[in-house]
């Protein structure tokens, strides 16, 4: 990691976009200017005396051409150049890895988070070049400082000795660490989205006077939907908009502007942001398409967009979007082109596509689905999914979230971002390109059984995403979730004036993994009090057609208290005898007698739609459905998503910083003597796994002589194993590359001979054979978008035939684990399947628990298979027989 070209734009506390870069040579004047504007206090504290300028001497560490001063600035654009808002380094402690770091941040700009910001990034680099730790000297009075490090996530430790703490900082990324720099991240991107949801004023740049343009929509939406704060027409050619003022620029506006929707032709949009900017803007919309969309020019553009708003410490939507949506009673923002500002609600909304997101807003004022917030990220150039995600984290508006996607921003923040959202509301989410063919080159089995849309199964099952395949079936659960309980279970209790939809129901619960319990006594008892003695009472309920209205309200509590069920349906067909409006009111008034914690959802199979008293019972908006499957669909969603949101959290493996240090230095050697990548040897492979903490069964490799191969043999004694080593042989089985049960030289020397004939090989491995267990595959390969994905399995020869694995996204708690193994077909294997031996579960967690590590420090790892896995009986462990591991030349690029 060089420091010298590091770039990384950040967000502080107050939600300022910053960049944080390498200092350079030219930075000499704006660290005497940062230094200007530090008070006699900060300037004591840092230099542990008075100094009324920096000398050169003071500036002479920049430039450092060894790694020994990394120094690294916040910066945000001021007029025409950067200003520096604060400054960190370390210097490395000769013969030491440890290094000593020191940070300058102005008076103004102290408490935004500026020296925790530099801490962490200073610390990457530091462990990228192998140090362990930092220490410091901080002056006893300087709370702010020691408030850094005490905050930042690190075990510190400190003393104290004449008014000064001498302050040891270790730098190893804990998972501690790791929460705690989360936690910070996703408060500064909430705040940073506050003039994006929140707007106390709005200017509109491209505001027109032409009915039926996007500009005059978005300026005639916000003044219809009743935006509490200043509108700002902004428009050259005009002096009054909509009976408003006019303004021919922004700068003219003389105001404080929050929100700057941009509608402008694209190759005006880069002059408007800097408009902006220049007027102190806090954030922008642009809703103008020809961007990173049509070309590479305009990707060029979209880019120039993105860190010109970044250095300006904004924040941008889009740009190619539709715009921004609150119905905050306090904001009532409609910053969008669409026509419809839907009803007030829990539902929140995000959509990578404009069009599609005129239909949500459609459909969800259809359906009667309150609204909190909507955004239109478009080309997601700046503000992405995990920022919207970070803003709803604790938005108390916000009850269920809602997801249309069609690429991810940074899969790592998702992966830990997404779960904390989840276990206080549910998301839902249409991810698109699922049948899009992912060609993968099958170099192992790993790669051959990923298919481009398995990471985007993982990642979700992994967070707790509920995915949708249509946008049907996302308002089907999200109306669902937005009105009703959590389900506590599966078990399902119908009440139906119609045996066929029934067991229509019943047949779609039972696909969807729901069950249909049988009721208790004491409820049937009452059931055939209440119902016809034609009425079916096994669950499904049938109380025939001419069920009445208090048939349907007294049925539906007696059902929804019976402590078998954990949630109800009711069905209705219209017959001739009854009215739907008046069944519905009585289904209404049922639902006041089930208990709240269970769910309850109506289906009415009629072509009048559903009657509106639903949404206005005594318990409130009871989601209705057209036909028995969507109801089951959305049930089994709400089920599925329960169940996760029950589970452990669980822990992350973390290596032990000795394996730590020793894996990375193996990978640097090797990569240093093979500079292209490219696989390992068997015996390098060994050394890695074992650095990690995975057995290995013992074995030689030798050349391809059958002499050398029997003495291998002898050393490791017998039975043993004759594999072959060819460049690119995977299935070394289907050439003959495999004999078992060698159990002397002379069979050895016969088995090496006939193999050579067969195969070109470059070499023998020669394995002692171990006793029989469970073949288990464990491995990792990479989605285009996701980075790693670990894979486990029932492994062997069949493991591509029979494809039965499971993915999931690094990094891999021991749930995460487990869920991988109960997910598999054949688990049973592992269990003891018809009165076999049982394995080792925990041995063949670890393992997969420590490929996960491995993967997540050694970013170079592009494949690896472990395959057999042997995983012995329970209490033995797991060996590895067989792994093939390839590293690239370079860092894994970071989606």
């Amino acid at each position: 990691m060089n420091a010298a070209t590091y770039v990384q734009q950040a967000v502080l506390r107050d939600g300022s976009s910053v960049v944080l870069r390498g200092v350079r040579a030219d930075d000499r004047p704006r660290l005497r200017a940062l230094f200007a504007r530090m008070s006699p206090r900060s300037i004591r504290h840092r230099f542990f005396g008075a100094k009324r300028e920096l000398s050169e001497a003071d500036l002479s560490w920049i430039g450092d051409s060894e790694d020994r001063v990394v120094g690294l600035a916040v910066t945000v654009r001021h007029g025409d150049d950067e200003q520096i808002l604060g400054v960190g380094r370390y210097h490395v402690v000769a013969g030491t890895a440890t290094a000593e770091v020191a940070f300058d941040v102005a008076d103004a700009d102290q408490g935004r988070g500026i020296g925790t910001l530099l801490l962490e990034h200073l610390a990457a680099i530091a462990r990228a070049h192998q140090l362990v730790a930092f220490r410091a000297e901080v002056e006893a009075d300087n709370s702010q400082m020691l408030e850094v490090f005490n905050r930042s996530g690190f075990a510190v430790h400190d003393t104290v000795e004449n008014h000064v703490f001498h302050v040891d900082i270790p730098i190893a990324e804990t998972e501690r660490f790791v929460e705690v720099a989360a936690a910070r991240e996703q408060r500064a991107a909430a705040s940073s989205l506050r003039a994006v949801f929140a707007p106390t004023s709005v200017a509109v740049i491209g505001a027109s006077r032409t009915t039926g343009t996007i500009g005059r929509a978005i300026l005639d939406n916000l003044i219809r939907d009743g935006f509490r704060g200043p509108i700002y027409p902004i428009n050259p050619h005009a002096q009054e908009l909509a009976g408003r003022r006019c303004y021919a620029s922004i700068g003219e506006v003389g105001a404080p502007i929050d929100l700057a929707v941009i509608v402008v032709p694209s190759r005006e949009v880069e002059r408007a942001v800097a408009a902006c900017a220049a007027a102190g803007v806090h954030a922008v919309v642009v809703i103008s398409a020809g961007f990173a969309e049509v070309s590479a020019g305009g990707r060029a553009a979209e880019h120039r967009l993105r860190d010109g708003v970044r250095a300006a410490g904004m924040r941008m939507v889009g740009p190619n979007c539709m715009g921004v949506l609150s119905t905050n009673p306090g904001v009532q923002l409609n910053a969008t082109f669409s026509p419809v500002f839907p009803p007030a609600g829990g539902v929140s909304m995000a959509t990578q596509s404009g069009a599609l997101g005129l239909t949500m807003l459609d459909h969800a004022r259809a359906r009667e689905l309150g609204i909190a917030d909507f955004i239109s990220i478009g080309n997601k150039a700046d503000v992405s999914v995990n920022d919207v995600l970070s803003y709803w984290h604790d938005d108390p508006r916000t009850k269920v979230i809602a997801l249309y996607l069609e690429s991810f921003g940074n899969p790592r923040t998702f992966t830990r971002l997404a779960p904390e959202v989840a276990r206080q509301r549910p998301i839902v989410a249409v991810k698109s390109g699922r049948s899009a063919a992912g060609k993968r080159a099958a170099s192992s089995h790993s790669a051959a059984l990923a298919s481009l849309d398995v990471g985007i199964d993982a990642l979700f099952a992994q967070t707790g995403v509920i995915r949708v395949d249509t946008l049907e079936q996302m308002f089907d659960v999200v109306g669902l979730l937005a009105s009703q309980p959590v389900p506590e279970g599966p078990r399902i209790g119908i009440v139906t004036n119609a045996g066929g939809p029934g067991i229509l129901l019943a047949d779609a619960c039972e696909a969807q993994g729901l069950t249909l319990p049988k009721l208790t006594e004491p409820t049937l008892v009452q059931l055939r009090e209440l119902l016809p003695a034609e009425a079916g009472l096994t669950n499904p309920i049938d109380m025939i057609a001419a069920a009445t209205p208090e048939q349907y309200e007294v049925a539906i509590a007696l059902v929804g208290r019976d402590p078998n069920v954990d949630a109800v349906v009711a069905i209705y067909v219209p017959p001739l005898v009854t009215r739907p409006e008046d069944i519905a009111a009585a289904i209404a008034r049922g639902a006041a007698g089930v208990p709240p914690g269970k769910p309850i959802a109506t289906v009415f199979m009629s072509s009048q739609g559903t009657p509106g008293m639903l949404a206005r019972g005594p318990r409130g908006a009871i989601p209705s459905y057209s036909f028995p499957e969507n109801a089951a669909m959305a049930l089994a969603a709400a089920v599925r998503y329960g169940r996760w949101r029950r589970r452990p959290v669980g822990q992350r493996l973390t290596l032990a910083s000795g394996q730590a240090q020793d894996l990375r230095t193996h990978v640097r050697a090797w990569l240093d003597a093979h500079p292209a990548g490219g696989w390992l040897s068997s015996d390098e492979v060994a050394q890695l796994l074992t650095a990690v903490g995975i057995r290995v069964a013992a074995q030689r490799g030798t050349p391809p002589e059958p002499i050398a191969a029997a003495a291998a043999a002898n050393e490791l004694g017998y039975p043993v194993v004759l594999k072959a080593i060819a460049p690119g042989l995977v299935h070394k089985a289907d050439v003959g590359g495999v004999v078992l049960n060698l159990g002397s030289a002379a069979e050895v020397a016969a088995a090496a001979e006939a193999m050579r004939a067969r195969v070109a090989l470059t070499g023998f491995l020669v394995q002692r054979q171990l006793a029989r267990g469970v073949e288990a595959l464990v491995g990792v390969t990479l989605d285009p978008s996701l980075g790693a994905l670990v894979v486990a399995g029932i492994g062997g020869t069949t493991v591509e035939l029979y494809k039965d694995v499971a993915f999931r996204v690094t990094p891999i708690t021991d749930v995460d684990a487990r869920d991988m193994l109960d997910q598999l077909r054949g688990r049973a294997l592992l269990d003891g399947y018809r009165g076999g031996p049982a394995a080792d579960r925990e041995a063949l967690r670890d393992v997969i628990q420590r490929i996960a590590a491995l993967a997540e420090l050694v970013p170079e790892l592009a494949e690896l298979d472990l395959n057999p896995l042997i995983v012995l009986e329970p209490g033995a462990g797991a060996v590895v027989i067989d792994a093939r591991l390839r590293l690239t030349a370079g860092d894994r690029t970071s989606p």
